[in-house]
């Protein structure tokens, strides 16, 4: 019998991006200071590789572009080959997933979707609009991905970037199918830990069981149903998931 030719039948994937990082300051003291709570909190919190990507919060930011100084000098650019941007599709039908080509549409990729709708300002303006938040402004709020909190990891968060005196904030919490009382509760926690800096909090999901809707008018949980155009039955990009995301916020 012939050897199979696995050159013909394998293909190589490079995983997850071709980056270039340049430098931009060279720290010549401590970074860990209470300016950095942000990203320290996140660390701390994920205990382990189970959660291993972070975030820099504008505070972080900000304060950091203040430290050391200035790098100079050239940069080398890497020599990367020739190579095709690789779009993964998404789909809700099991039959069709074949990783890595086309991948399981599940929670992380609907959160991410709806972040990556709110970080448009107009898109944020009008669900805050619709949010009865009127003393937050579209353009002076960052939308940022999983905090980490002793109860366990908020999915969105809406913040202040530059908070006076009080930080408000909005935990959302994202359920890919109904949401239940259990996330009525585990969302209530989230705001609890926030110690009184929370505006509110918003339940995102397709639809939402009988008793989690009166539990969530008491503790001060808004309500917001999902919606997708993109036809997952088959697969669909990400770009079509998350441009054809609507948000409504549930009349009570």
């Amino acid at each position: 019998m012939e050897e199979p030719n696995f050159q013909d039948i394998w293909r190589t994937f490079f995983f997850p991006f071709r980056v270039q990082l340049k430098p931009i300051r060279i720290f010549d003291e401590p970074v860990v200071r209470a300016e950095f709570s942000y990203v320290a909190e996140n660390l701390l919190l994920r205990g382990g590789y189970r959660k291993t990507h972070f975030q820099a919060d504008q505070t972080t930011l900000q304060n950091v572009s203040q430290m050391g100084v200035l790098a100079d000098g050239s940069v080398e650019q890497l020599s990367l080959p020739d190579h095709l941007s690789f779009n993964p599709s998404f789909t809700r039908n099991p039959r069709l997933v074949g990783i890595p080509e086309t991948c399981r549409f599940d929670e992380r990729v609907l959160q991410t979707a709806i972040r990556r709708r709110l970080l448009d300002n107009a898109n944020l303006a009008k669900l805050l609009e619709h949010l009865n938040l009127r003393t937050l402004q579209a353009d002076a709020v960052e939308v940022l991905g999983e905090k980490a909190l002793p109860q366990g990891y908020i999915d969105i968060l809406l913040k202040e970037r530059v908070p006076l005196g009080a930080a408000p904030k909005v935990p959302i919490e994202v359920k890919l199918g109904r949401a239940q009382l259990k996330d009525v509760l585990q969302l209530r926690d989230y705001m609890d830990e926030l110690m009184g800096e929370c505006l509110c909090g918003v339940l995102v999901a397709a639809e939402f069981g009988k008793k989690a809707v009166p539990l969530a008018i008491e503790s001060g949980i808004k309500l917001v149903r999902y919606a997708l155009r993109a036809h997952l039955k088959e697969s669909a990009s990400f770009d079509d998931i998350w441009q054809g995301l609507t948000l409504e916020v549930v009349k009570k």
